[in-house]
């Protein structure tokens, strides 16, 4: 009986051994199918990225990088005032010439009244010269009838002293009223040259007297103008820091005015990639702000000239023995198109991501000719002038020809 147990127990023994034997063959087959497939996978996967880049995400740059960018037109005061009104604050919409600050302007006035009276009393001044110039004329005219008429006085009388018809002493005193004839024509025509040579080849208007007081009242007039301050542009006012009373400086940064219709992106790339940017290239952009359901177009305007670092207030000395380097970034400016500005627009400063088409290699890297024409202009200060010009021209005209008509006809 105990040799029928033991071979019993043998023979439970081996059965389990071969099961364990037969199970273990079957688990690495399992694993080793699994790592071909996991194998597989990854080598599709790489051929696959390998295809995706280079059939096209070789021909996309992207960054996040960017950041909105714009003109801030800064209001400052060109003359020196008090301030005593504001039309605008933050937020505001503003339109080109629109009033935005407004100084006080009595010393102004005062001054354009002075530089008024300064220039009609000049004009008047250069009437008396023209004037003098034909008084003189008369009396070099009549200081040669003079001449005249003593020269045949003294030919009559010397005739006569020949004859002895006269004695020597009257020939004497005509020659003495020959010569002060010829002195006092000379001496008229000196003082006709020189008051003539201050009115010489000009005219009321031209003459040198007129235009320094002209002059003195354009620049009294302007003054007068600029104690409002107003919109060079369109836009919406932001960064006012001027309050009423305050005693402002000409340059001292008031507000600014910002055209939300003229903005741009700033992104910056690294310098790895820009090796296939060119101008005109492509690009999206996606604001932080409206996320990826608002898309925005734009093109290439200009490629970076020297990266941020090198353009820094301190740049960084990479000459010390500790250095390390780090990949540069240089600014690309892109030109927005105005197909969403104006339902979705932009603001100064925010956050954006963009992606540059590089398919397009016709471009430069660099702008080749210079601009012909100015990027930004505002026309509001133009009219100014103009209406100097014609303040002047009305008191010379006042003051001049009609004031001499007014008064020959009164005469």
């Amino acid at each position: 009986m105990a040799e029928k147990h033991d071979n019993t127990v043998q023979t439970g023994e081996g059965a389990r051994a071969e099961n364990g034997k037969s199970a273990a063959p079957k688990k690495s087959g399992k694993r080793k199918l699994f790592l071909v497939i996991l194998l597989l996978l990854v080598i599709a996967g790489a051929i696959a990225y390998g295809l995706y880049y280079w059939l096209h995400a070789r021909y996309f740059e992207t960054t996040d990088d960017a950041y909105v960018t714009g003109n801030l037109v800064q209001i400052t005061p060109q003359v020196a005032g008090t301030v005593t009104a504001i039309a605008a604050d933050d937020g505001d919409f503003v339109r080109q010439g629109q009033i935005l600050v407004r100084l006080d302007p009595s010393d102004a006035l005062v001054s354009q009244e002075n530089a008024e009276a300064n220039l009609a009393k000049a004009v008047r001044q250069v009437r008396g010269m023209y004037s003098n110039v034909n008084n003189y004329k008369a009396m070099v005219a009549a200081k040669k009838i003079e001449l005249e008429r003593a020269r045949s006085d003294y030919q009559r009388r010397a005739n006569l002293a020949r004859n002895g018809a006269i004695s020597q002493e009257e020939l004497s005193h005509s020659r003495d009223a020959l010569t002060s004839a010829e002195t006092s024509l000379t001496s008229a025509q000196q003082q006709l040259d020189t008051t003539a040579a201050l009115v010489d080849d000009t005219t009321i208007s031209s003459h040198p007297d007129v235009k320094v007081a002209a002059a003195a009242l354009r620049k009294a007039y302007l003054d007068h103008v600029r104690s409002t301050l107003l919109a060079p542009v369109s836009g919406y006012v932001a960064k006012r820091s001027v309050q009423v009373g305050s005693r402002v400086q000409p340059g001292t940064a008031l507000m600014a005015v910002v055209p939300l219709d003229q903005v741009w992106i700033d992104a910056n790339f690294k310098e790895t990639q820009l090796l296939q940017m060119r101008i005109g290239q492509p690009v999206e952009i996606e604001a932080d702000l409206y996320g990826s359901d608002i898309a925005y177009r734009g093109k290439i305007e200009s490629l970076g000239v020297g990266t941020g670092s090198a353009f820094s207030l301190l740049p960084a000395q990479n000459a010390s023995g500790n250095w390390i380097k780090i990949v540069q970034r240089l600014p690309v400016r892109i030109r927005l198109e105005p197909d969403n500005l104006d339902k979705h627009p932009l603001r100064i400063g925010l956050s954006t991501a963009v992606t540059v088409d590089l398919h397009n290699q016709d471009g430069g890297v660099l702008v080749p000719e210079p601009q012909h024409q100015p990027r930004y202009t505002t026309n509001v200060f133009d009219h100014q002038l103009v209406e100097a010009d014609a303040l002047v021209e009305r008191i010379i005209h006042e003051n001049g020809e009609q004031a001499r008509s007014a008064g020959q006809k009164k005469g």
